[in-house]
This record gives structure tokens, sequence and C-alpha cells, in this order.
């Protein structure tokens, strides 16, 4: 998929109906499970983690499936119900220094059985769509035992109580923005507190592209201090803290543009926030939630147009969105490895294709004696060096990065080229 930019079992086959059949086999079969692919998205990340301040980085995508009323697949309802597919809840881990994507370490993907009668107050959160902000950050816990800090980082939809409350016990902190007006301890209201912060600071930020949004140079004005957050009045939360120790962090765009919508960012984080720099460094760590806008992208519209695909049940359909999600994760790694960084090549590729690189970069090498590779060959950005090259880039610094179609062609030669390699020893009789 990474290769091929796409999950269509017909292409990825090139023809060969046999291996479409295997394909097809392979996802229809029982002892291939969700929660199995989910489990093998860590398997090289929990070593990437190791000594660094991580960015625990979760939100949720509707990935939208053609349907028909006589043919559903058995696909639940999303958006407005309107519409029918599956949801993906992934959680992403990334570098807090420096923004390098590290791996998928847990998430969940399901469909919807119908809608629910029972109002969503009356329900226990472990009845609630909402509990997979919760549940994925825990689940992600063992395999990050080892980084040095872990910061667990989402949207809108992550501000909720019982997440603020689960940080201490499960050693991890939270920033979210603030969805709601929430009550504070003295009963005071959350944006009537912030609103009276007084400004401390400002600064140019710069804010990458969203949909509809072109990437631009955004004015900010700085607001921060701490909280007490009064615990919702919900009878179902009566285990949860009368109130818990926060700092908010107000950031809003001023002067902007006629016709743009002014960012304002209320940031609530159990991190103890003191200085302007603590402030700010809270705001840094936010903006990059954007890789996981970049992830979804990847996976649906501007990359392997997961969308699209034909596969007729439901079942089939959730674990080809598991395989895909793992596929859009390398084919990040690799865009950001093109740059340098720390990764280490045994987040993409495993020791028989590093074998296939180390003989393909030594013909590299030797064909220009001047153009050497610069990266540690452990590094992932050896690897994304090798594979920019066999795409058709020059190699030089001085020339234009290597995009996703340069390393689109390039892995699909290093896929065949790697397959050869595999056959090396085999002894024909």
């Amino acid at each position: 998929m990474v290769a091929g930019k796409t999950v269509c079992l017909r292409q990825l086959s090139r023809g060969n109906r046999a291996l479409e059949v295997r394909f097809n086999r392979f996802l229809g079969h029982d002892k291939v499970t969700v929660d199995r692919i989910i489990e093998s998205w860590s398997n090289s990340t929990g070593p990437a983690v190791e000594g660094r301040h991580v960015l625990a980085i979760q939100d949720t995508s509707e990935i939208h499936f053609n349907t028909t009323p006589q043919r559903r697949r058995g696909l639940g309802e999303i958006g407005k119900g309107n519409n029918h597919g599956v949801l993906l809840h992934p959680l992403l881990a990334v570098d807090a220094d420096d923004g390098s994507c590290l791996g998928l370490l847990s998430g969940q993907i399901w469909t919807r059985a119908g809608r629910r009668t029972t109002s969503h107050d009356d329900r226990e959160l472990s009845d609630k769509e909402s509990q997979r902000w919760i549940s994925t950050a825990v689940a992600a816990r063992p395999l990050l035992t080892k980084a040095a800090a872990v910061t667990v980082l989402g949207d809108r939809e992550s501000d909720i109580f019982a997440l603020y409350a689960s940080s201490a016990k499960q050693h991890f902190h939270v920033i979210a923005r603030s969805m709601h007006d929430r009550k504070l301890a003295d009963r005071s209201s959350l944006y009537e507190a912030s609103d009276a912060m007084a400004a401390v600071d400002q600064r140019m930020i710069q804010l990458p592209a969203r949909a509809a949004r072109p990437a631009r140079l955004a004015h900010l004005e700085l607001r921060f201090g701490a909280i007490e957050l009064a615990r919702p009045q919900n009878k179902l939360l009566h285990h949860l803290p009368k109130s818990l120790p926060l700092a908010v962090v107000d950031v809003r765009e001023i002067n902007a543009e006629t016709g743009i919508e002014p960012l304002h960012w209320r940031l609530l984080t159990s991190h103890e926030v003191t200085s302007i720099e603590d402030a700010w460094r809270i705001v840094q760590w936010y903006k990059q939630r954007w890789i996981i806008e970049q992830f979804f992208r990847i996976l649906k519209t501007q990359g392997l147009k997961l969308e699209d695909s034909q596969i007729g049940s439901a079942d089939r359909l959730l674990k080809l969105v598991a395989i895909a999600a793992k596929a859009a994760v390398i084919t990040i790694q690799l865009l950001q490895a093109r740059n340098g960084g720390r990764q280490p090549i045994l987040a993409a590729f495993d020791n028989g294709q590093i074998g296939a690189l180390t003989a393909l970069n030594q013909q590299l090498e030797a064909a220009s004696k001047r153009l050497k590779n610069p990266h540690p060959p452990d590094s992932l950005a050896w690897a994304a060096w090798i594979i920019g090259r066999l795409g058709g880039w020059d190699g030089y610094p001085s020339s234009k990065p290597p995009g996703p179609i340069t390393f689109k062609n390039g892995l699909e030669y290093f896929n065949a080229v790697a397959a050869g390699w595999s056959l090396r020893d085999m002894c024909m009789p």
C-alpha cells in the first residue's frame, strides 16, 4: 500500500488474479482480527520512544464508504446519519522536541451497530463512544514506560473531565483544547476566568494549511494562569475528584485579515505553567496536532484513497482500515526522514529489506563517487535517501527534496528489488 499509494486489492495485485484472491482470503480469515492488527501497529514504536518526551496525539476520523439502501455492506451510520462507514481513532507517538512521527501506539476501529435510545447523560462513560479518549491512552501506557515523559494531546472532543482525572493515575500529562465553558471550583466560569487574565506576550507563529484554509502567519496574544476545574454535576461522575488543579493557556489571534476567522485556543493542561516560556511551549506542543490531520489526509483524499474501496463487507473493511493506517504512518515517516532526524530504520523496514537497501546504497554510491549517503545506516533518513534516489531524485542537497510521488516511484522499484533479494539464496533443483 505504501508503494502503490492505494488500498485497491486489484491494483495491489497488478493483474495477478491469484494474488488478489490471496489478499481477499487474508482479510476474510477468522484469525486475522482488527484487534491483532492494531496490536501490531506498535511493534516498531516501542523502541523508538525510549528516552524521549512523547506527544501521544489522538483524534477520530469518519471514513465514508459509498453504500445504497440495498447494499449497506454491514456499515453503520456516520456523520448526521446520512452516510455509512467506519470510525478510526488512532493514537500517534510524536517526538515533542523535533516533531518526528515515531509510529502508531494504539487505537480503535468500529462501525456503529445502530442508534442509541438511552440519553447520553444517563449512560456510564464506559457505554459512550467518548470513552475512546481515555481507553486508547490507557492501552498505550505500557508501550511508553521507557519514554522520558508522555503528554496525551487531543482536540476539542478530548475535553473530558475523566481524562484529566485519569492522567495522574496513569502518570501522563494532558493537553486538550477546551470545548465547554466549564465551571471552576469557585463557581465562576472558565471562559470568564481566561478572559480576565492579563495579556502577557505576543508572538507570530506559522499555521499549517488546513482544509479550506491556506497556511498563514498568525499574530497571537498570550494569556495563562492556574485554575481549579470543578467536576461536572453528573451523578455518574461522583467517583471522580470534586475538582482538579489545571492550567489554562489562552492564545487568540489579533489583527486578523478581513474574511479570516481569528484563531482562538483555550488549552487546558495538567502541565505546570508558571512562565511565558512554559505557556508558549504548550502552544508549540499543541501545534504538533497537525501531524494527525496529515495522517488522515494520506489515508484518504491525498494518498491511499481508502474511501474508494469496494470491498463488500464491514468486517473486511475494518481490517483494511487497520492495515492502511500502518501504511499511512510509514508514508509520513519517509516524508519526514528525507530531511534527516533520529528515526530508526526498523520503524519502516525489516532486516531482510535492510539487506537489500544496503546493496542498493553501495550501487548508488559507486555510480557517483562524489555523492554519498550522508545519514547513519541505522536511521530511517538513510533509507529515505536511497528510496528517493531510486525514484529519480538526484541526491544533491541543493536540489528540491523528494516528494510523495518520488517516494512512490522509488518504493515501487525497491519492492521489486527486495522481492528478488529475498530469493538470492534459494537453491533451485
